[in-house]
């Protein structure tokens, strides 16, 4: 029985390369002189300190202009709201959202056997799979699935087993 994979994963290599081109404009950059700017990924947390609110928001700018131009999503990314840092600066945490939430996933599962067709989902951890008995359900399912806008997920489709 024909099958795949619906999956959330960032591009960890292409997100690494977007944060160091980040990281070196930001420090070439005249208006970020004398800002304390700085971006420190640990684990799936992005942590962005400047001496000013405006100054981190312009580095989540230049961040998400690295990104787009490397094509990882920014659905993939969770920004939280200005937090104090010491001596008066802010920070803002920037949260890396990978897989698929159980939330989200049910919603793929009830949105696939709304469409009527003849495939069945089920939530494999923090992916699901789908199975059908013909390929052209399979392939209509992936269709459905990257027009509904309602999941705001970026949604890859690997393991695909015939």
């Amino acid at each position: 029985m024909p099958s795949f994979d619906v999956v959330s994963a960032v591009d960890w290599p292409e997100f690494n390369n977007a944060l160091d081109q980040a990281k070196r404009e930001i420090v070439q950059r005249f208006d970020f002189k004398d800002t304390g700017c700085s971006l420190e990924l640990s684990d799936k947390t992005l942590t962005i300190v400047a001496n000013a609110e405006d100054r981190v928001n312009a580095a989540i700018d230049v961040l998400k202009e690295k990104l787009v131009r490397r094509k990882v999503s920014l659905k993939h990314l969770d920004i939280g709201s200005p937090l104090p840092a010491p001596k008066g600066a802010s920070k803002r945490i920037v949260t890396i959202r990978e897989g698929i939430e159980l939330d989200k996933a049910k919603q793929i599962v009830k949105l696939v056997k709304d469409w009527g067709v003849k495939a069945q989902a089920s939530i494999q951890g923090d992916s699901v799979r789908i199975s059908a008995k013909k390929r052209d359900d399979l392939q209509t399912v992936m269709q459905q699935l990257r027009l509904a806008d309602e999941l705001a997920l970026d949604l890859q489709f690997n393991n695909f087993r015939d």
